[in-house]
């Protein structure tokens, strides 16, 4: 599965400790990220992932244009929703495009956790089910 790993300057710590404690998990998957985001989870980690740009200098647009492009599998995007982001606008796109094309969007550890834990069951085969119903 392709995961995209973004989080907000205040969120950083968050997602490191994420992928930290799920690394047995994360390693078993094709990670993309967001240029800082991507480069402090590579440190505390070791794993392996597809660095883009910062997201303010469009890196959420990169992972989105993924998205668009049928090769992105799930979204975990740790947002600070107290604090005024500058490139918001590409964060509502990114979003909006998630929804579109059906990727799982996750905004929070908690959700992330549900989500991390419902991937390592087997539970995610929401392709099968979109492509069932179309046929």
């Amino acid at each position: 599965m392709r995961i995209a790993l973004i989080a907000h300057d205040k969120k950083k710590e968050a997602i490191i400790q994420f992928a930290i404690s799920y690394q047995h998990i994360l390693s078993r998957h094709e990670l993309f990220a967001t240029g800082t985001t991507g480069k402090k989870i590579v440190e505390a980690t070791g794993l392996s992932v597809h660095r883009f740009q910062s997201g303010p200098l469009g890196g959420d647009q990169q992972i989105g244009a993924r998205i668009a492009d049928n090769k992105m599998d799930l979204v975990i995007f740790f947002r600070d929703p107290l604090t005024a982001q500058p490139h918001e606008p590409d964060i509502s796109a990114l979003m909006r495009l998630c929804d579109v094309y059906q990727i799982p969007l996750v905004t929070n550890l908690a959700g992330a956790e549900v989500m991390i834990r419902a991937l390592e069951a087997g539970f995610l085969n929401w392709r099968e089910l979109l492509q069932d119903e179309q046929e």
